[in-house]
């Protein structure tokens, strides 16, 4: 009799650990589901729904061209100065030096670009005939630095200060911005000109009388 109930026993033990078991995994579940989702507190950090809305940004054009700052009695307006020679690297360190110059003269630097590079052939005549050829191809490299109001007072000792620096095989000219200028900052393209001319003309519609 005793036999029987210590088996008795023992299922009983058994059948309750598994039970408990069951339940602390339910339990431990149920504790990692996201129950607050459900909540009124659910979004109660959420802040980007209270601002208005904005229209987007437009794209500023890259082509448009500046104001341009017109002289006075103490200034002077927009002036360009132009660094140019066959010699990239002469060209490009003599330009940032004379930027960085302005720099600490406290002069205001508008703009700071590199004009297209021009290339000229020089051609030899044979010794017999008068058939020509291309001895060298010298390339010709501009660098400009846009001034604005430029101080009358200051712009003698800055020429004399650039003018003194400056290397051998460089030219240099300061001059007003025009209109010309601007445009030179672009390369010619007379065939996708041609193309374009051609495209108009093909949507313009006839006019009938």
């Amino acid at each position: 009799m005793n036999h029987i109930f210590r088996k008795v026993l023992l299922l009983h033990t058994v059948y309750v650990n598994m039970f408990l078991s069951f339940c602390f995994v339910s339990g431990t579940a149920a504790m990692n589901e996201r129950q607050y989702r459900d909540m009124p507190t659910h979004g109660i950090g959420r802040w980007r729904h209270l601002l208005l809305k904005q229209a987007p940004k437009k794209k500023k054009d890259r082509n448009q061209q500046k104001e341009l700052v017109s002289a006075t009695d103490t200034a002077y307006g927009t002036l360009n100065v132009t660094v140019s020679g066959y010699d990239m690297t002469v060209v490009e360190h003599y330009s940032q030096y004379i930027h960085n110059f302005c720099n600490r003269l406290n002069i205001k630097v508008a703009d700071s670009y590199a004009l297209p590079t021009k290339s000229t052939e020089v051609l030899l005549m044979q010794e017999q005939g008068n058939k020509t050829y291309v001895d060298a191809v010298l390339k010709t490299h501009q660098r400009v630095i846009q001034l604005s109001s430029l101080n009358a007072s200051l712009c003698p000792v800055f020429m004399d200060v650039i003018l003194k620096n400056q290397p051998e095989g460089v030219q240099l000219s300061v001059q007003e911005h025009t209109e010309a200028d601007y445009q030179a900052r672009f390369k010619a393209r007379p065939e996708l000109e041609g193309l374009v001319a051609q495209i108009n003309q093909i949507h313009v519609p006839n006019k009938t009388s």
